[in-house]
C-alpha cells in the first residue's frame, strides 16, 4: 500500500505572507508525523519563496521520520543538501517564474551533471528520487545516472478534463511505474493529487510513496490539519 508523505510548504506560504513567525513549520511537521504519515516533505526554493534554509535545518532535527528534501540541480542548493543530510532528497525542475512545478526534469538533457550530483548525495547516505514524467526514455535515463526512485509527475493526470484524458494519463503513470519497477528503480508519485483523484493513483501498486501537499493544506483551513491527513490516509487505504 502506498505511504503518505504530506508537503508543507504552504503552511510557510501562509507565514511568509505577512513575514511571521507562525503558522509554525515545526508544529505542522510534528501533526503529520502524529498522523501516522511515512514522512514530510519541503522544497527549498531557489526563491525562497515559501520554506526557508533554517525549517530544513529544524526539520532534520526533529523528525523521527523521513525528511524528503525537494530541490532543484543548483549547485548551492545541492551543497546545503550535503551539509544538513536529508533522509531523501527530490530533484526537480525548477522556474522562478512559475507559481508550482510544471513538469518532469529532463534526465536525458542533466544526464552528466545529474550522475555527479547522485555520486555526492549517495556518499553521504542520501537516498535520490527524481521527479520525472511517465516516460520510458526517462526512466531509462533515471537509472543509468543512478538514482534510487523516481517520482512520477501525476499534475497532467490531476488536470483532465473528461474521462478519456483521464483515463490516458492514468495508463501513462499506471505503465511508468510498473516499467520503472521492473528496472530495479523505487516509484513514488506525486503533483496535483487531491481528494478527488488520489484512489487511483494509490490504487497502483509499484508506488511506495505519495507526495500531497496544497490540497491537505487547504482542507485544512476548515476542518484543520490532523483531520485533513487522516482523510486523505483514509482514502489511500
Amino acid at each position: 500500500m502506498a505511504k503518505l508523505c504530506v508537503n508543507i510548504d504552504h503552511v510557510a506560504t501562509l507565514r511568509q505572507a505577512r513575514g511571521e513567525k507562525f503558522p509554525s513549520v515545526i508544529d505542522a511537521a510534528k501533526i503529520v508525523e502524529k498522523s501516522g504519515c511515512a514522512g514530510v516533505t519541503v522544497h527549498l526554493r531557489e526563491d525562497r519563496r515559501h520554506i526557508q534554509d533554517e525549517d530544513v535545518i529544524n526539520l532534520k532535527k526533529i523528525l523521527k521520520t523521513k525528511l524528503n528534501l525537494e530541490m532543484s540541480i543548483n549547485k548551492d542548493i545541492v551543497n546545503f543538501a550535503l551539509k544538513i543530510i536529508p533522509d531523501e532528497v527530490t530533484l526537480v525542475p525548477e522556474k522562478r517564474q512559475e507559481l508550482t512545478t510544471e513538469g518532469g526534469l529532463d534526465v536525458i538533457k542533466y544526464k552528466k551533471r545529474l550522475k555527479k550530483i547522485i555520486k555526492d548525495l549517495h556518499k553521504k547516505g542520501i537516498v535520490v528520487s527524481l521527479f520525472i514524467n511517465p516516460d520510458f526514455k526517462q526512466i531509462d535515463a533515471a537509472k543509468k545516472v543512478g538514482a534510487d526512485f523516481i517520482e512520477i509527475h501525476t499534475g497532467h493526470y490531476a488536470e483532465a478534463k473528461n474521462k478519456t484524458n483521464f483515463e490516458k494519463e492514468f495508463k501513462k503513470i499506471k505503465n511508468a511505474a510498473i516499467y520503472a519497477k521492473e528496472t530495479g528503480l523505487g516509484v513514488n508519485a506525486g503533483h496535483g493529487l487531491n481528494y478527488d483523484n488520489v484512489k487511483e493513483i494509490a490504487g497502483i501498486k509499484e508506488i511506495e510513496d505519495l507526495n500531497i501537499g496544497f490540497s491537505i493544506i487547504a482542507r485544512a483551513v476548515f476542518i484543520g490539519l490532523e483531520n485533513a491527513i487522516k482523510e486523505m490516509l483514509k482514502l489511500i487505504r
